[in-house]
């Protein structure tokens, strides 16, 4: 059998070279690029259009999810994983609703990355241990099982993005550009969103952010 082609992405350099260099000791992968960003894993994604996506949850640029729904879309062949430091059940939610197969937290050792890996290259699923045991895996697909109501979970999946962008400093004009969308709407957004989590204040608004894991402090 072929090697799997896998782009993996993150942040993190020292995570990505080190899982770079264990999957290349295995002759069932191909790591055909390993970048730093969003933005760059799914511009690699259309020039290698690989087996797997493996992405950071917390990077650079365009928001993580936005980009497996791309990937997702285009791609029909590319299997998306995330990585993670966050057991965060509205992440986990995320990820699923994007298309992602797998989500695993970084406290897994390298061959359970890998294992990971292989599952979702396979057409299976791959959730760590912590997270699996919240989810329930039928016919319909992975999910949450139920989880208490919390103003974050009332978000909408454009809403969160747009949380975590202005969470991460940019403007209205710039969130606009990278979503594609115009600034009456990213506007229209952002008021939604600060009256479900009755926050007014952008300074707020990234310290509830930050609280929630959605960007680094």
């Amino acid at each position: 059998m072929r090697p799997q082609k896998v782009v993996i992405a993150d942040d993190h350099g020292l995570l990505r070279e080190l899982l770079r260099e264990r999957l290349v000791l295995s002759a069932q992968f191909e790591v055909v690029e390993a970048v730093a960003n969003a933005d760059e894993a799914l511009s690699s994604c259309i020039r290698h259009n690989p087996d797997v996506l493996v992405l950071d949850v917390e990077m650079p640029g365009r928001d993580v999810f936005e980009v497996a729904r791309a990937v997702r879309s285009t791609q029909s062949r590319t299997a998306v994983m995330f990585l993670s430091s966050h057991a965060n059940d509205r992440f986990i939610e995320l990820a699923i609703a994007s298309g992602a197969r797998g989500y695993v937290l970084k406290t897994a050792g390298a061959a359970e990355i890998a294992k990971a890996i292989r599952d979702v290259a396979a057409g299976g699923v791959a959730f760590s241990p912590a997270i699996q045991s919240r989810m329930v895996i039928d016919r319909a697909g992975p999910r949450l099982g139920q989880v208490p109501e919390t103003k974050f979970s009332t978000l909408t999946d454009r809403e969160v993005e747009v949380l975590r962008y202005i969470a991460s400093g940019l403007s209205k004009k710039e969130i606009a550009s990278l979503m594609v969308l115009s600034v009456k709407t990213v506007q229209n957004h952002s008021d939604r969103l600060m009256q479900k989590l009755e926050i007014h204040d952008r300074v707020e608004l990234t310290r509830f952010a930050i609280r929630e894991g959605l960007v680094k402090p």
